[in-house]
């Protein structure tokens, strides 16, 4: 089950898009997100340091509002080296929350190495090196409902 730390990650994407200063050798990161839902709402993706992992912190974040159903690959720049967890979040219903049910999340989320997750992530298991050099990663979403 993903911790409710999870739903805060989103919060932070925003914040940091908006903050960021481009530093020497900074790449960007074209993230390819397979199965987004065909629903309202927004795609949010987060990277975090280790330091920030499941935390009310983030290090860079774009969001995309109304994302189309399929594939998604949206692109997070200027982003210095070092490693980062990247975390999605697809509020599939557009009420501002992550949603939580019985059994773990109801909105849409993704990590990498999320489809094979039976138990809290680690920073290790959903995290990338960025050097200076462009990107790509992919990832599946999972969705905890039927239907928004």
């Amino acid at each position: 089950m993903i911790p409710r730390a999870f739903i805060k990650i989103a919060a932070v994407s925003l914040a940091c898009a908006s903050a960021i200063t481009l530093p020497s050798g900074a790449a960007d990161l074209t993230v390819n997100i397979d199965g987004v839902r065909d629903a309202p709402g927004k795609l949010y993706v987060s990277l975090q340091t280790q330091s920030q992992f499941m935390k009310d912190e983030g290090a860079y974040g774009v969001m995309i509002d109304s994302p189309a159903a399929g594939v998604s690959s949206p692109t997070v720049t200027g982003i210095a080296p070092g490693t980062y967890a990247i975390t999605v979040w697809h509020d599939d219903n557009d009420n501002g929350e992550f949603d939580m049910g019985e059994r773990g999340p109801l909105d849409g989320w993704a990590m990498i190495g999320g489809t094979s997750m039976r138990a809290e992530p680690t920073f290790a298991q959903t995290s990338l090196t960025i050097g200076e050099a462009d990107e790509s990663v992919s990832v599946v979403m999972i969705y905890g409902r039927e239907t928004p």
